[in-house]
């Protein structure tokens, strides 16, 4: 059975407000019932380990989706969540891909997080793919630390200044994550509406933009580690058959 690791955000207070933050629980449910509906067995981890903590926000009426619901009423799922592996035990070798979920989290301490920047290396360097979503991309600016040059010509997607504007927490955060992707070096591609789903492929990095992106992110993980598994058709052409001794 394939495995996917998840990896979540511990950090859930914001600048310049009361307001809290953490994981954007619709971009942890939905790809996480992506998963195991196709039959992939998932870990969850976060630089703490324990619970995270769940932006308020994605929990409104407005920002429930079907996914949450089925959360809800899925114990093992919510034991599993409030249990996290501490992310400095995880090695990439258990693994067959990682998937970043996004909320305002990691943009103070997965886009810092050591543990994390060598972990997703240590993924590509294997030839397995990484996944994120909105501002789980956040974690690539520690892997473009660690490796200079890393996002350079990258494309990818990621939660927009513009949305990062309409939600109204510009003044909460202490950097946009386009302007900061796109200063070391990615290329950071958007829907031509904000809030729309967006996705974007550039070899073994697969992105999306925003809530609405993190099935459809999910989606194209689980098709690359399909293709991957894809084994070559054999020659039966008699003329390029050769006889074992």
């Amino acid at each position: 059975m394939k495995k996917i690791l998840m990896v979540l955000t511990s950090h859930s207070e914001m600048e310049n407000t009361t307001d809290r933050t953490g994981v954007w629980l619709g971009e942890f449910t939905d790809p996480y019932y992506e998963f195991i509906d196709a039959g992939y067995q998932v870990t969850l981890t976060s630089p703490k380990g324990g619970r995270p903590p769940v932006d308020p926000m994605s929990e409104l009426t407005e920002n429930i989706t079907g996914s949450n619901r089925r959360f809800q009423d899925d114990e093992t799922l919510k034991n599993a969540f409030s249990h996290t592996t501490v992310l400095n035990q995880i090695k990439a070798d258990d693994y067959d891909a990682v998937f970043y979920p996004g909320g305002h989290g990691p943009i103070w301490d997965l886009a810092f997080d050591n543990n994390s920047g060598i972990l997703i290396h240590d993924f590509l360097d294997a030839g397995k793919p990484v996944a994120a979503v909105c501002h789980g991309p956040a974690a690539f600016i520690n892997a473009a630390q660690q490796r200079p040059g890393f996002l350079q010509g990258k494309i990818i997607a990621a939660f927009s200044n513009a949305e990062e504007t309409l939600v109204g927490r510009s003044g909460h955060v202490p950097y946009k994550l386009q302007s900061k992707l796109e200063e070391l070096g990615a290329e950071v591609k958007t829907a031509l509406v904000p809030f729309l789903s967006h996705v974007e492929i550039d070899g073994l990095l697969i992105t999306g933009q925003n809530p609405l992106s993190a099935a459809p992110t999910a989606k194209a993980l689980i098709e690359c580690l399909a293709q991957q598994t894809e084994v070559p058709a054999i020659s039966t052409d008699n003329d390029n058959e050769k006889s074992l001794v």
